[in-house]
């Protein structure tokens, strides 16, 4: 039986978004099946986090105006129960940053196709209650 998930992509960047869904697939493992939305700003996050229930979010640490360790953070304290979150960082030096965010994982640029389909699948196993098709 697969599972659907629906993993939204943050970044003011076309190219990272891009890198990001490429190097996951939109089938990374038999039973996974993704379905992806895509924020380019701060105020679309949050609308699609009101509007659809997101089973990931993977966020750009490096998007602007607004990064995605500050949109974890935010999430964090204002959310009962928010989605789970992986960052997506270019610099070692942002770890601490990442640690405040309280972020549930983290990938790190250039993101490997194996490495960050693991890490996906992974966090989406370990999520409570998918959509069955």
């Amino acid at each position: 039986m697969s599972s659907s998930y629906t993993v939204l992509l943050y970044s003011d960047n076309l190219k990272v978004r891009t890198n990001m869904k490429s190097a996951i697939g939109e089938k990374p493992a038999s039973d996974i099946t993704i379905e992806y939305l895509e924020a380019t700003d701060y105020h679309e996050a949050i609308r699609m986090i009101d509007t659809y229930v997101i089973d990931l979010m993977l966020l750009d640490g490096e998007a602007q105006p607004t990064g995605g360790m500050a949109i974890a953070r935010q999430l964090r304290d204002e959310m009962d129960e928010p989605p789970m979150m992986c960052l997506v960082l270019r610099r070692a030096a942002d770890n601490w940053l990442a640690a405040w965010s309280e972020a549930d994982e983290k990938l790190f640029y250039p993101l490997d196709p194996l490495r960050t389909g693991a890490k996906v699948v992974e966090m989406l196993r370990s999520r409570r209650s998918p959509v069955a098709n």
